[in-house]
């Protein structure tokens, strides 16, 4: 009965929130794509399969920051060993060729995450919760912590996210997500998302 009621009150903070941020954010669903479409080649919306709760796949939204060559910008720049000994560490690049300028604001301020409202919205994702994974990052997560991360819904917001985010690699955002699974509860979501907000604004960590 606890684990309905906590399940229930989850979602209602979800569906709450992904509202409300849905109507303050109109105004940024009509300049952004504008924006995108001015500033460079390709669709306004990023769209990637991540894994959600249970291990099901889902189709996760952004906006789009990358350049639509993108796949062959990463090859190339991959080549030289500093730079693919960066990727594998923390899955990112600190100065990613792919990413077109607009797309490095939209990235500093979270806003190319904006999209992702809608998969809350749909129920693939939470506000807060372990983040959305890969599809080829699931062999390097253990079968122990799979089973316990992918309890919960992926989140818009996480450990990760107020932790250091990008400044992290990909162990520690593992670790991260198997401390949140054991202490998740509705004032302990309460307490993360209202750490983000500032985390969001002073860009900490983000590139």
């Amino acid at each position: 009965m606890l684990k309905i009621h906590r399940s229930f009150s989850k979602r209602l903070f979800d569906l709450t929130i992904a509202f409300i941020g849905t109507i303050l954010a109109l105004p940024f669903w009509v300049f952004i794509p504008l924006l995108i479409k001015l500033t460079s080649k390709g669709p306004v919306f990023f769209i990637d399969e991540r894994i959600g709760r249970k291990g099901i796949r889902f189709k996760c939204y952004k906006f789009r920051t990358m350049h639509f060559n993108a796949k062959a910008l990463l090859e190339e720049y991959l080549k030289h060993p500093e730079y693919y000994k960066e990727y594998m560490k923390y899955r990112k690049l600190k100065n990613d060729p792919r990413v077109t300028h607009f797309g490095k604001f939209l990235r500093k301020t979270s806003l190319d995450e904006l999209p992702q409202l809608i998969n809350v919205l749909k129920g693939d994702m939470s506000i807060v919760g372990p983040r959305p994974y890969l599809v080829n990052e699931l062999k390097e997560i253990p079968k122990e912590a799979f089973e316990k991360i992918f309890i919960f819904r992926p989140g818009l917001t996480c450990l990760w996210q107020i932790s250091g985010r990008s400044s992290l690699n990909f162990e520690k955002r593992k670790l991260l997500d198997m401390e949140y699974v054991k202490k998740q509860s509705f004032f302990y979501d309460l307490a993360l998302f209202f750490k983000t907000i500032p985390t969001v604004l002073f860009s900490k960590g983000a590139h």
